[in-house]
């Protein structure tokens, strides 16, 4: 028995050293599992994954926030954030209640509402229990630290690559490039 107990805070001890998180207390692994489910499909790491927009996805930040942001005309640009445990850069402060409110309101735990690129109205009209299974999920994800550029707004110099969203009447009045 006591061989089985050393054992287990060994693992743990690794697992800790290794930056692998535990889900959160009462979270079971069907949860967890169906969290990842739904931000696989609902394709979290287009927006939250470095590399991604640039064709050449990193793994060792899965989800750890992107290097390219959305321009908004009259808002500036929103780079998507570190969604991973991470205390200093990502969610690591936030409780999954707090990240289901965001998900389903829009609004941060600080009274901040998420950028208008993030598509959380949406996501408003997942279930109750989806929408807790995506923030276990996202609780349960290793912290990686990673501290994304901006949001810049709309005067700001901005210092990450950037994708413009811009009326379909805008960008048909873009000049053409020079046919061949």
């Amino acid at each position: 028995m006591k061989a089985i107990i050393h054992s287990i805070l060994a693992l743990g001890l690794v697992a800790a050293a290794l930056g692998i998180a535990a889900p959160p207390a009462g979270a079971s692994d069907k949860q967890v599992a169906r969290g990842k489910y739904i931000v696989s499909f609902n394709g979290c790491t287009d927006c939250h994954t470095p590399g991604h927009f640039l064709g050449k996805e990193d793994p060792t930040r899965y989800l750890a926030g992107s290097d390219v942001g959305f321009f908004v005309p009259g808002l500036g640009v929103f780079v998507g954030p570190n969604l991973t445990n991470d205390k200093e850069t990502g969610l690591g402060n936030w409780t999954v209640k707090q990240i289901v409110t965001a998900l389903q309101t829009g609004v941060c735990p600080d009274g901040r509402i998420l950028a208008p690129v993030m598509p959380w109205h949406g996501f408003a009209n997942m279930t109750k229990a989806d929408a807790t299974a995506v923030a276990t999920y996202l609780k349960s994800l290793p912290p990686i630290s990673h501290k994304v550029a901006g949001p810049f707004g709309p005067d700001e110099k901005v210092t990450s690559f950037v994708m413009t969203v811009l009326p379909a009447d805008v960008f048909n009045n873009l000049p053409k490039p020079p046919s061949k």
